[in-house]
C-alpha cells in the first residue's frame, strides 16, 4: 500500500486517514477512491443512513445494517456510494458478517475504499480526528459564504450579467454550477443545463447529495422552479453544502428578476403590437419599438395566429427569435421575423396560420386575414401549420363580407335552406367530395356512407341549386361558395 500521509493542503482525504497511524486503519478495498474528500465522520446502524447525510462523510458501522447476501451487501455499498459518502469503516471483531465477492467487486469497480478498524479504537477517535483535521477550514467556508451573500450587491453595483456572474460564483464556492427545470431545460440564460438529468431527484423534498457534490431546488411561486447542481471541480475547494444553499437562493431571486423582465418586455410587446393592428403607430415609432425587442424594423416579419396553443410550450418554441406576442381569446398572435415559424409546426395540437412577409409601414391588418384565413384552412385540413397562399383559392376570394355573404346565398341558398328543412347533409357531402378531388370512394369513406348514396346527394344538390356539378363552370363557382361560407362561419362542416 502507498503511503499517504498527511499534507497542509486544503482538503482532507480518505488517503490522509489511512496515514494516521493513531487510527490503525487497513485498506480493503476501493484503493482508487483514496483521494475522496473527507468532510465529517457520522456513526449510523442503519440500513439506508443516506436521508441523513449531506455528502463526503466517512461512515462508521459495528455492522449491524451490512446485509448478510452478497447482491444486498453491494446494493448496501450502492446506496452509500450514490449518495457521496467519502468511505466506508467497519469494526473488526464485533457485528460485520462475512464480506463477500460481491461486495468487495463493487467496491473497486466504484473506487469506494472500504476500511477496518481495530477494536481497540473506538468511534469518537476517528470522529476527532476527522473534526481537528476540517475546523481550521471552517473560517474559509464561513468567508465563501459572506462572498456569496455579496452576490446580491454585485447585481446591484456592477450589473453583472447571468454568465459572469455564475462564473463568479464557480470561482468562489469550487463547484461547477448547472441549472435547469425539472425537464432538464435550461433554467437561465448563459448558465448549461447539466448533461447528465439521472442526478435530478424525483421530488424537491429529496436528499441533497449526489456522487461528487450536490442538488439543490430553485423555489419559484409555485415551489421548485428548477435545481442547482453543484460538482466539485477539480484542484479547487469546494465550499460546502451551506454555501450550495446559498447558490440556490440567488438563483431563485436572479430567476424572480429575470422572469419579472419577461413580463414586463411580453406586456411591452403585446401593447406594441396591439397597436401596429390598429395601425396607431407612425413608421419611426414602430421602428424604436421592434429595436426595443430585438426585432429589425428593415427586415420583413411574418405574423402568425395560433390556436390551441399552450403559452409553456409556445415559450420553448419561441425561445431563441425575438418576437411580439399577443393574447386574443384562445388565439395567439406572433410577430416575427420568417424563420421562426417551423418550430411551430412541433407544437402538439396547436395549429397555425402565418401571413406572407410584410415589412414596418404595411398595414398589419391585411396580414392578420392572411393569418386567419391559413390558420381556418390548417384546421380544415388537418395540418399543424399553413402559410397564406399554399391553399391559392381564399387569395380570389372578395375582403367584403357582404359580398360574401350575396355569393353563398347566390348559389348554396337553397342547399342550405333544403338540408335544414330536411335534415340532410346535401352539401358536407358536396364539399367533402371536392376536398378529395371529386374521387367518391374516398369522399364516401370519409362520410361514413355508400359510394352510390354519395352519388343520388351530387345529383340531388345539382337539382336543388340548379348546378351540374360536371361542368367546369358550375363546379368552380360552388367550390368558390364553399370557401366564402367558410370565411363567415356558415355551418358547412365536414368529416
Amino acid at each position: 500500500m502507498p503511503d499517504h500521509k498527511a499534507t497542509p493542503r486544503s482538503v482532507l482525504t480518505v488517503g490522509d486517514l489511512l496515514s494516521f497511524p493513531a487510527l490503525q486503519m487497513r485498506l480493503l478495498a476501493g484503493g482508487a477512491g483514496l483521494g475522496r474528500t473527507v468532510s465529517w465522520a457520522h456513526v449510523s446502524e442503519l440500513e439506508d443512513p443516506t436521508p441523513w447525510l449531506q455528502g463526503s462523510e466517512v461512515l462508521m458501522t459495528v455492522g449491524l445494517a451490512v446485509p448478510r447476501g452478497g447482491a444486498a451487501q453491494r446494493r448496501y455499498l450502492e446506496r452509500l456510494d450514490d449518495a457521496g459518502v467519502a468511505a466506508l469503516v467497519l469494526s473488526t471483531q464485533l457485528r460485520t458478517p462475512p464480506l463477500r465477492q460481491a461486495f468487495l467487486a463493487a467496491a473497486g469497480e466504484r473506487g469506494f475504499p472500504v476500511l477496518e478498524v481495530p477494536l481497540t479504537v473506538p468511534f469518537v477517535t476517528i470522529a476527532q480526528e476527522v473534526a481537528a483535521a476540517v475546523s481550521e477550514k471552517s473560517a474559509e467556508r464561513l468567508g465563501a459564504q459572506l462572498q456569496v451573500f455579496g452576490a446580491l450587491r454585485w447585481m446591484a453595483e456592477e450589473d453583472l450579467d447571468i454568465p459572469a456572474l455564475f462564473d463568479r460564483l464557480e470561482q468562489l464556492s469550487g463547484y461547477r454550477i448547472f441549472l435547469c427545470t425539472p425537464q432538464g431545460r435550461p433554467l437561465l440564460p448563459g448558465v448549461p443545463a447539466p448533461e447528465d438529468l439521472s442526478v435530478l431527484p424525483a421530488h424537491p423534498d429529496a436528499p441533497p447529495t449526489v456522487p461528487g457534490g450536490f442538488v439543490l431546488p430553485v423555489l419559484g411561486p409555485g415551489g421548485a422552479a428548477g435545481y442547482l447542481v453543484a460538482l466539485e471541480q477539480a484542484g479547487a475547494r469546494p465550499a460546502g453544502l451551506a454555501v450550495v444553499q446559498h447558490l440556490a437562493t440567488v438563483a431563485a431571486l436572479r430567476l424572480a428578476m429575470v422572469r419579472q423582465e419577461r413580463e414586463v418586455l411580453r406586456r411591452e410587446g403585446a401593447e406594441t403590437l396591439a397597436e401596429l393592428l390598429q395601425d396607431t403607430l407612425d413608421a419611426a415609432g414602430a421602428q424604436r419599438r421592434l429595436d426595443h425587442h430585438g426585432l429589425d424594423a428593415r427586415r420583413p416579419v411574418v405574423l402568425a395566429v395560433l390556436r390551441r396553443a399552450q403559452d409553456e410550450q409556445l415559450a420553448g418554441a419561441l425561445s431563441g427569435h425575438p418576437h411580439l406576442i399577443l393574447r386574443r381569446g384562445e388565439d395567439r398572435l406572433v410577430l416575427a421575423e420568417p424563420g421562426f415559424t417551423e418550430a411551430l409546426a412541433e407544437l402538439p395540437d396547436a395549429v397555425c396560420g402565418v401571413s406572407r412577409p410584410v415589412t414596418v409601414g404595411e398595414p398589419l391588418r391585411v396580414a392578420l386575414q392572411e393569418a386567419e384565413w391559413a390558420a381556418g384552412r390548417a384546421e380544415e385540413a388537418g395540418k399543424p401549420l399553413l402559410h397564406y397562399g399554399e391553399d391559392a383559392t381564399g387569395r380570389w376570394l372578395p375582403e367584403d363580407r357582404r359580398l360574401l355573404a350575396a355569393l353563398v346565398e347566390q348559389v348554396l341558398g337553397a342547399a342550405l335552406r333544403y338540408d335544414r328543412a330536411h335534415g340532410s347533409q346535401l352539401l358536407v357531402s358536396v364539399r367533402t367530395w371536392m376536398e378529395r378531388d371529386r374521387r367518391t370512394e374516398d369522399a364516401a369513406a370519409a362520410l361514413h356512407i355508400h359510394p352510390n348514396t354519395l352519388a343520388y346527394r351530387l345529383r340531388r344538390f345539382g337539382e336543388v341549386t340548379g348546378r351540374d356539378l360536371s361542368t367546369t363552370a358550375a363546379f368552380t363557382e360552388v367550390w368558390f361558395a364553399v370557401r366564402a361560407a367558410t370565411e363567415l362561419g356558415v355551418a358547412v362542416v365536414g368529416p
